[in-house]
């Protein structure tokens, strides 16, 4: 389940590429959930491991998930 969530997540995911060539990613529904990365499979895998904490955390704090 916390698999699907994770992969739903970032099929959702915007990426685009910044003035200085780095890459940014963020999920819109993920409240401060971003990556920056100097290729865009590096941000990719920014982006899921931010989200994995960002889950793990809000878990801990008692927040319902999006």
């Amino acid at each position: 389940m916390l698999t699907e969530y994770i992969q739903a997540a970032l099929h959702r995911a915007n990426y685009e590429i910044l003035e200085d060539g780095t890459f940014y990613a963020e999920v819109p529904e993920l409240q401060g959930l971003y990556a920056n990365a100097s290729t865009l499979e590096a941000c990719r895998e920014e982006l899921k491991q931010s989200l994995e904490e960002w889950i793990v955390l809000g878990l801990e704090l008692g927040h319902n998930l999006p």
